[in-house]
């Protein structure tokens, strides 16, 4: 099972993880106001009981987590920051869950079974929804918590002017705001170089109307599981841990 918890709703599904296509039906659920601690386990705990799966529970949660630790909470509310985020929601499903940073969840669903898969080198993931999360990916493996979203960019963090949810707010065009976009990914290719930038996210459902509109030196591509990549990478995460020796 691999649940998504954003910053605008919560999502999950179970996942044939062969393939790396959902099973079942995604459920999705509204992030409640304020995203608590006690709010958001609610809706996690109706959500792997309404998904009935079997097995493992990977979460994919916006914020640096280390060692299944919130480290910092920018789109859920700050009460999260130095929670056990993964022994919280253990205790309350009654099931093992396995919690890692929302990004590097689709980051990792992407180099398996999507996008990035067979790519050498280095790999950014960046997902436009609430906020901007970025995973980075070295010959195949994550470096955790890259965060690149809250890069300072022209005097402001960069996820205030380029998010998918900032479009909407300030009733942007799409050009106005892949013109944003283009800004922000070309600051992220100065800094890292990479060989592949991978967008996803909320705004990769509708990639067709800004994607080809934004020009990077970089090949650009849209993720191959759109929205659900963090809801896969969440669940393989999940696997590879249940399945580690002690």
């Amino acid at each position: 099972m691999g649940i998504d918890i954003g910053g605008t709703g919560v999502k999950g599904a179970i996942v044939d993880l062969a393939t790396g296509a959902l099973a079942t039906d995604r459920l999705r659920t509204l992030t409640p106001r304020p995203a608590t601690p006690d709010a958001v386990t609610a809706v996690v705990v109706d959500l792997v009981r309404d998904l009935g799966g079997s097995g493992p529970v990977g979460a994919a949660f916006p914020a640096v987590v280390q060692r299944g630790v919130a480290r910092s909470a920018a789109n859920v509310d700050p009460s999260w920051i130095g929670v056990d985020v993964a022994a919280t929601l253990s205790a309350a499903t009654g099931v093992a869950v396995v919690v890692l940073n929302d990004a590097d969840a689709a980051g990792l669903a992407e180099m398996r079974v999507g996008t990035g898969r067979g790519v050498p080198g280095v790999v950014v993931m960046v997902t436009f929804g609430t906020g901007i999360g970025t995973g980075l990916f070295v010959d195949g493996t994550v470096v955790p918590n890259t965060e690149l979203g809250h890069l300072e960019l022209d005097g402001e963090e960069a996820e205030k002017r380029a998010a998918y949810a900032v479009r909407e707010r300030e009733g942007l065009s799409w050009s106005e705001w892949a013109r944003r976009v283009e800004r922000y990914l070309r600051h992220v290719e100065m800094l890292l170089t990479p060989d592949l930038l991978i967008v996803g996210g909320g705004a990769s459902k509708k990639a067709e109307k800004w994607l080809p509109l934004v020009k990077v030196a970089t090949p650009l591509r849209v993720a191959g599981l759109r929205n659900n990549a963090g809801i896969v990478g969440a669940a393989f995460r999940a696997n590879e841990v249940s399945n580690t020796p002690r």
